[in-house]
């Protein structure tokens, strides 16, 4: 069979493979975090928490939030893209051993 080159996945990952890290900013707590984007799955891409961060006090399956996204390739700006909170994940004996994943879908740009 020939490819015709065209995306077989079920969702779309161009768009999401072009950003690096984010930026979570909880207002609540005043308080700033960034991290790397793991693209770890066909279902979409994560981030790795610890397992005892603050951060996970105030992420909650569900929430939507604006998060800043960094861009792999330094010349293009940052955006917010409204995001949604899919799954929330220990890690008890994979790579991310004490670890979260937070798994991240993106709804919109804003």
């Amino acid at each position: 069979m020939i490819s015709d080159g065209s995306e077989k996945r079920y969702e779309s990952r161009t768009e999401v493979d072009q950003y690096y890290s984010v930026e979570l900013s909880i207002p609540d707590a005043s308080l700033i975090y960034q991290f790397r984007i793991w693209n770890l799955s066909s279902r979409g891409i994560c981030i790795v928490v610890k397992k005892d961060s603050d951060l996970l006090e105030h992420l909650k399956v569900g929430n939507i939030l604006n998060i800043k996204y960094y861009p792999t390739d330094s010349s293009c700006p940052t955006e917010y893209l409204k995001t949604q909170i899919k799954h929330i994940t220990k890690d008890k004996q994979g790579r991310f051993r004490n670890h979260v994943l937070v798994g991240l879908f993106i709804l919109e740009k804003q």
